[in-house]
């Protein structure tokens, strides 16, 4: 005997939800009942794959320690400036709003953006890159945030389950490559995780390989990235007198304007009429999927991310005490490999990673174990490990003017 869906009213939603995305979604849109998981599960209640997988990366461990991660500034005490956790929210409600006029999945597109950065170090970029020479130096692949982010949510969340994410949202964590300059980018579909893990050795090979999400809905985040971080790095920029407005670039202003929100509506708007991605009951189009900026739009915020760089990114305020993080990610990453070397890290306070899985413990060499334990470390963790075996740490500030 069959129960019927008024006996389990979720499987009336289900269902209503399922054809919901049939009538309302584009062609190459992807739908929730196409997520692919490592482990096979059973859909339980009303939530559909990728609503299931936004919910489970804003309900783990790693993504609270967003709050306290360095977007741009650091060592600033100004609660007014961006955050790593601010910037993924600005990243997921910019990129469902092109979604939502692409006619997009937008659980899929908040999924892959709560997550993007979630293997990001302590202070940001600069930390990623102390921390890919020790990788090297001590037999590691160069260290990647994107890379660590997949690492993090399959391996070390939950003592080493893992959340069992979906293929989707994985390969769009992995492709969100943000940082990285393109006009326009298509979707190259993956069909099972065999490839998903050959793409994720692949990069960590070689970190200067460009990946193509596998989803449109992962193109429109790693457009996304961009959209959320460059006005608004620019907004922080001036709240702390680093630059002035009347210092942007003259035809940025002109085309996008001076103030984050408009930059915003600018870019969104240029995407959303340039993008290729079909309309609801379209069955045929000669033009492959795409997504992406008008020529002119292209240049000039190609121009506006240059400027960001010289004037924000690599201004010598910005990279003041640059050097002194390096130092302690130096002896925070040495003190904590000879103990784990030595056998005595359980005279530590802190615990490396003991409560994971053995299987990953006895896989992983030292240096792994340290890599992911810094890694996940906030910044003002970071500092109290360092103060606590003598290392300098550099002073707060409250701006640079």
């Amino acid at each position: 005997m069959t129960e019927s869906a008024d006996n389990h009213p979720e499987i009336g939603v289900s269902e209503h939800l399922r054809r919901q995305e049939e009538s309302d979604l584009s062609p190459p849109a992807t739908r929730s009942a196409a997520g692919i998981r490592r482990r096979k599960e059973q859909l339980r209640g009303y939530r559909q794959n990728f609503a299931q997988d936004a919910d489970r990366i804003l309900h783990s461990r790693a993504y609270t320690r967003y709050i306290d991660k360095t977007q741009v500034f650091c060592l600033i005490r100004n609660d007014h400036i961006s955050h790593r956790v601010l910037h993924v929210q600005l990243v997921s409600r910019i990129a469902r709003t092109i979604g939502r006029y692409l006619f997009l999945n937008e659980d899929l597109i908040e999924a892959v953006s709560l997550g993007h950065d979630i293997g990001h170090p302590p202070f940001g970029h600069a930390g990623e890159l102390f921390l890919s020479e020790l990788c090297v130096e001590h037999g590691l692949p160069p260290f990647q945030h994107n890379i660590q982010s997949i690492r993090a949510l399959e391996k070390l969340e939950r003592k080493g389950r893992g959340w069992n994410l979906c293929l989707q949202t994985l390969d769009g964590i992995l492709c969100h490559d943000g940082e990285v300059h393109q006009d326009r980018i298509g979707p190259a579909p993956l069909n099972e995780f065999s490839e998903f893990d050959l793409k994720v050795e692949l990069k960590s090979a070689n970190p200067a390989l460009d990946l193509q999400p596998m989803s449109p809905e992962g193109c429109v985040v790693r457009m996304a990235d961009t959209v959320a971080y460059i006005g608004r790095d620019i907004e922080d920029a001036i709240i702390l007198g680093l630059i002035q407005r009347s210092d942007l670039p003259e035809r940025c202003v002109s085309r996008l304007g001076e103030t984050n929100g408009s930059i915003v509506y600018s870019l969104v708007t240029d995407l959303i009429r340039n993008s290729r991605v079909g309309e609801p009951g379209q069955t045929y189009s000669s033009e492959p999927v795409s997504v992406g900026f008008s020529e002119e739009v292209a240049g000039v915020l190609r121009e506006l991310k240059e400027f960001n760089y010289r004037h924000i990114y690599l201004a010598p305020e910005t990279q003041e005490f640059m050097p002194q993080i390096k130092t302690c990610y130096r002896e925070l990453f040495g003190f904590y490999l000879k103990h784990l070397e030595n056998g005595t890290s359980e005279s530590l306070e802190v615990d490396l990673l003991d409560d994971l899985d053995r299987s990953y413990i006895e896989k992983q060499p030292a240096a792994a174990r340290v890599r992911d334990f810094i890694a996940g470390m906030t910044d003002e963790y970071f500092l109290r490990q360092a103060e606590s075996i003598d290392c300098p740490i550099p002073p707060l500030r409250y701006g640079f003017s």
